[in-house]
């Protein structure tokens, strides 16, 4: 991988982690256009990852530090016999529905080489269902959201239910699949489970810190002893590309999401599935795929 391609991935991963359209789907077009497959694929996959985790934790650092401290005071609390329900704060109640959204993703995992196949055959029709996919629920969170404002506004993160973190980690589950944005899937999940839209950003954001890592670490123990050539200067600029993009990108989605245009990435999406899936049926047809 040259230094143009890894800032080129960089600004994709950046970019596309957060914004509601598939960093995964993103990243698996750039790769398959361009011929990056195997291990290599998988292996700056994870690097970039890391890239955009470092974005979430600069630009929720206020509210990471809070939840921190507060997971801190709740496990002494546990320890010292002084924990209750019934007593719970909304960072603490935060605390725990974002663990209880984390749940769902086991019974995904057992299905995880499904989901890695998907990803990483030369198939791109798949990628494109995905995209269509994510159009259609991020118009019905975008519905949701305008429905709920009509009404009052909606809840904050502090006070989702139980039902409401299962069902956003059942939709983080699906999004597993290239081309099924995790962000879009998990703030359209809260959006339809009455969240604010701003509350459902950040439940979103925070809830892939765990996501994230946890996923980027189970690749590479999968690939731990595959004998790997990379370079790493250009995975070191791409993580740091993905870093700065990702930031700006999340300072773009709040503006987005506070000024009603969230529905522009539903058309996007949209427009991107039937161009993907276009490209997909020729490869089919011809026999050939398409490489730039």
């Amino acid at each position: 991988m040259t230094i143009f391609e890894a800032i080129i991935q960089g600004l994709i991963q950046g970019a596309t982690e957060f914004l509601p359209v598939s960093s995964s789907g993103h990243l698996a077009l750039f790769q398959h256009f361009t011929g990056v497959t195997g291990d290599e694929a998988v292996f700056t996959t994870i690097s970039l990852h890391i890239g955009t985790l470092i974005a979430v934790f600069i630009a929720f650092r206020e509210k990471i530090g809070i939840l921190i401290r507060e997971a801190f005071a709740m496990l002494k609390d546990i320890f010292t016999g002084k924990f209750s329900f019934k007593t719970d704060t909304g960072n603490r109640r935060m605390i725990l529905m974002i663990v209880l959204s984390i749940l769902p993703l086991f019974p995904f995992y057992i299905f995880r080489d499904f989901f890695t196949a998907v990803s990483s055959d030369s198939d791109i029709v798949a990628e494109g269902i995905c995209f269509l996919y994510t159009s259609v629920i991020l118009t019905l969170g975008d519905r949701a959201a305008r429905k709920n404002a009509e009404k009052g506004g909606g809840k904050t993160s502090g006070e989702t239910t139980p039902l409401d973190a299962l069902i956003i980690g059942f939709f983080q589950g699906v999004a597993l699949l290239p081309g099924v944005s995790r962000s879009g899937s998990t703030i359209s999940a809260g959006m339809l489970s009455g969240l604010k839209r701003e509350d459902a950003v950040e439940y979103s954001f925070i809830l892939g810190i765990p996501v994230i890592l946890a996923g980027a670490l189970s690749e590479l123990l999968d690939i731990g002893s595959a004998d790997l050539a990379f370079e790493p200067v250009p995975l070191l600029i791409g993580m740091a590309v993905a870093a700065v993009s990702g930031y700006f990108a999340i300072g773009l989605i709040k503006w987005l999401i506070k000024s009603d245009k969230f529905s522009i990435f539903a058309v996007y999406t949209f427009i991107l599935g039937l161009a993907v899936i276009g490209a997909g049926v020729y490869e089919h047809i011809t026999g050939t795929a398409i490489i730039f």
